[in-house]
This record gives structure tokens, sequence and C-alpha cells, in this order.
């Protein structure tokens, strides 16, 4: 077992720069002999990280396949759907297999360093919280977890435990998140008061609007239905939840805005220092979110808006934050130049001197008016680069450097994307939140939905 790095409180403790010049300086003053002395890709026995992945499918099956090609060791690999997985089992085939995530890291307990989670949403906090809890580093893809009680449990066991975390967002990585933070620090557009953020999905990427279907067609025989489930109420086996389509289902996933939220407002939460917002209202738009007259809450709307209201910070002002989802989308500013648009996914932040705008997953910014541009190019570089997010995260595995977008970073912001998940519960009305409660204060009946019932032997 390697030594266990502390994860980092998150930054909203401190000043933001202090945060992350520290982070950054650490990883970069914490030393190792150096690659190139043992041979390119070598690792001493030393620094061997035995991973377990949970979920081999899918985006969980790209996950194990970027760590193994970091150097870490694939000793055992969980999924429910063996069609599904066999792409990753037969890459990896002298690595363990099971099904039971709760089996794989009983069993494997002595033989792993960390843990790997590419699951469906309300997958994600039961395997994490039990790795976490012996003592395992935990990659989980985002959204974090399935409820805002899930990602306050998960973000309070990592400190705990002192492991190291990182959520599956990648572009908290890349240049462009790191210069959004830089111009906006800077100056460069004024006081930010209003930001907008908005994806493309679901579109076709799977359905949102429609009903529980009432076919009970057999269960594939590599697929293991009652484990996919897992903490999930019981519901007949139907191919419009498995293989992808779950993230439109409430009992499984978190909709667009789970879906992509992690990406988008992770840019404007980190580089404008949110924070938990005091209020938040939902509003659909599109057909499909009422059946019969009636709210339809087995699947997402069709589409939606979102508002988000955001106290002043210290010395930083209110903000106003809209997210859209659907395809829906803000007005292009007057001032875009010719030949520009904004992205189908993206943020467009609002200032007194001027705008910016990025795509998605840390996309590259870009101000208006044109003017900015120049000055933009001349701002210093102050945020040190990141290696790459899972290199991040698998050289912090081997006590080296730090993960930013840990779980202390990461759970509080899941919380924000949640918020606005469980204000899809009551179209139109402005809900209050108390925060350090985690509760709904003006209609108490929605703090229900704060956590949830899981099937015996599933709790977290």
């Amino acid at each position: 077992m390697t030594d266990q790095s502390k994860t980092q409180n998150s930054p909203n403790s401190s000043s933001r720069r202090q945060f992350l010049g520290s982070t950054f300086a650490a990883s970069m003053a914490a030393t190792i002999v150096p690659r190139h002395v043992l041979g390119m890709g070598y690792l001493a026995p030393s620094e061997t990280i035995n991973v377990a992945g949970i979920g081999a499918g899918g985006m969980g099956g790209g996950d194990i396949n970027r760590h193994a090609s970091n150097g870490a060791n694939i000793v055992a690999l969980c999924d429910v759907d063996e069609r599904r997985a066999a792409g990753t089992f037969n890459k990896f085939p002298k690595a363990t297999r099971y099904k039971d995530f709760r089996m794989l890291l009983d069993k494997e307990e002595k033989n792993i360093d960390a843990v790997t989670v590419g699951t469906p949403d309300h997958i994600h906090a039961p395997a994490s919280l039990m790795a976490i809890n012996m003592g395992k580093h935990v990659y989980c893809q985002k959204p974090l977890t399935h409820t805002l009680h899930e990602a306050r449990v998960l973000t309070k066991a990592a400190e705990k435990a002192g492991v190291v975390t990182q959520m599956g967002n990648q572009g908290h990585g890349a240049e462009g998140a790191r210069l959004t933070n830089e111009w906006i620090q800077a100056g460069l557009i004024g006081d930010v008061r209003e930001v907008h953020v908005w994806t493309d999905r679901p579109g076709g990427w799977w359905p949102q609007g429609v009903e529980k279907p009432t076919e009970t067609p057999a269960v594939p025989a590599e697929l293991d239905w009652n484990l996919w489930l897992g903490p999930a109420p019981e519901r007949a086996y139907h191919p419009d939840y498995v293989p992808f389509k779950w993230r439109g289902w409430w009992d499984f996933g978190t909709g667009a805005l789970g879906d992509m939220g992690c990406h988008i407002i992770d840019h404007p939460y980190w580089a404008l220092s949110l924070g938990a917002p005091e209020t938040v209202e939902a509003r659909n738009t599109i057909e499909g979110s009422r059946i019969n007259n009636k709210w339809n809450f087995e699947t997402y709307p069709k589409a939606s808006i979102i508002y988000y209201d955001f106290p002043a910070r210290g010395d930083l002002p209110p903000v106003k934050m809209t997210w859209y989802d659907g395809g829906l989308m803000p007005a292009t500013p007057d001032e875009m130049p010719e030949g520009e648009s904004l992205p189908s996914n993206g943020a467009l932040y609002i200032g007194s001197k001027g705008k910016m705008y990025h795509g998605s997953h840390g996309g590259t910014p870009r101000v208006i008016p044109v003017e900015l541009r120049e000055e933009a190019r001349n701002i210093p570089k102050t945020i040190p680069r990141s290696r790459g997010h899972y290199e991040e995260w698998f050289d912090a595995c081997r006590g080296v450097g730090q993960t930013v977008c840990h779980f202390g970073y990461a759970g509080p912001m899941t919380e924000t994307v949640l918020l606005g998940v469980l204000a899809l519960r009551a179209p139109g009305e402005r809900l209050h939140w108390d925060s350090a409660e985690m509760k709904v204060t003006n209609k108490p009946e929605l703090n229900q939905y704060v956590s949830k019932e899981y099937r015996q032997g599933w709790e977290i």
C-alpha cells in the first residue's frame, strides 16, 4: 500500500489564489526518482498502484484504460453486464472479475490501493463510500453522487479517511479552465454578476419526458438486473434503462443537468468562488414534463431553465446563474463578432466591462468586445498548469502532489448541480436553501428528496 495523501479542504475557506498556488506548489515540490532514470513508462515497485475498476463498460472502461496507460496495475474488475464490459475484461485478462462491487472490495481489500468508479449515477456513492471507508483512493465519475445528502457524506468521509480523490470532470485540468480563472481574477471583464450555462442534452443522447414502460421483456443472460438496480427501487428490466438511457430516469440518473452540469458549471463555480446558492427555481418549458395533467417524475423534462442566486462572497458581488438544457440557450450577445457563435454546450459571463464565453470541458475562453482580446493575451499565468486530470490523481496516489478536483471541491460543487435537480421537483417554485442544514426552508415537503430510500443491503 502506498502512503495516503490528505484530501484538501474546500478552497472557499481561503483566498482562491492562495489555494491554487499552494495546491500546485505542493505538487511541484514533491519529488521521486525521475522516470527517465528508471526507463520511460517504468514504475519502481514502490510506486506500483493496484487499481480495481467498478463499472468496466462505457465511460468506466475508458477511465480504466486511462489509469492503466498512466501505469496503474489493474488487478480487479467489476461489472454487472458481461457483454458491455467485454472489451475491458479482454484487455485485462489477469484481473479478477466480479459482478458485485461489495464482494470485490471485501475480497480484494488487501490487494488494492485505489478504486475507479464508472457506474450509473445511483451506484456512485455506495461504491465510493465503501472504498473510502476501507482507506482506498477513489476516482469517481461525475456527477459525484445521485443525491445532495450523498455528496455531503462523501465529502466528509474522504476528508476523514485522508485518501486521494478526484471526480471525473476532465475539463477541470484543462488550460481553458485556468485562463477563465486568471482573466476573471484580473478583472478583464469587470465585476461578474450574471452567468449563463447550457447544454444541448438530452437531445438525441437519451430520451426524457417519457412514461415508464409497461412491457416486461426477459433480462439478457449476461446482465445481473438485481445488481444493476443496486439501491434503487425494484422495477422490471427494460432496454429503455440499460445500457445508457438510464440518465433520463429519476431513480438512476440526474438528467442533462447532472450529466453536463459538472463539466460546465464547474468553471464559473471555480472562477467566481460561488459556493452554495441561496435560492433556486426551475421552469419546465417543453411538453413531456406533464402526463395526464400530472408532473412526470419517472423521467426528467425534455428541457428546462433553472435559476440560481448566489450571495456576495467577500468583495465579490452576488451572482445570478441561469442553466438551460434540451437545446435551449441564452441570447447571442449583440457584440458577438461576425463569424463567431456560442457553442452548443458552454458558459457565458456578463461583466461590467465586457463578456466572456467558452465551451464545455474547459474550453478556451473568448472575450468580447474584441478590443479586450489583446489585454487578455497580456494577463500573467498565475495558476500552475496541470499535467492532466487523470495524471493528477495517479501521481497523488503515489504520493506526488495533490488533486485539484478532490471531493473537498467536487462534493460542494456537485451539491450546487444537484440542487437544480431538486428544484425540478417543484417547477415554478423559488426554493430557499439552507446549505448548512441541507434543507429547503420554504417548502419542507421537498426535503425528503435531499436523500432517498435505499433497498436493504445498499444503504450508505
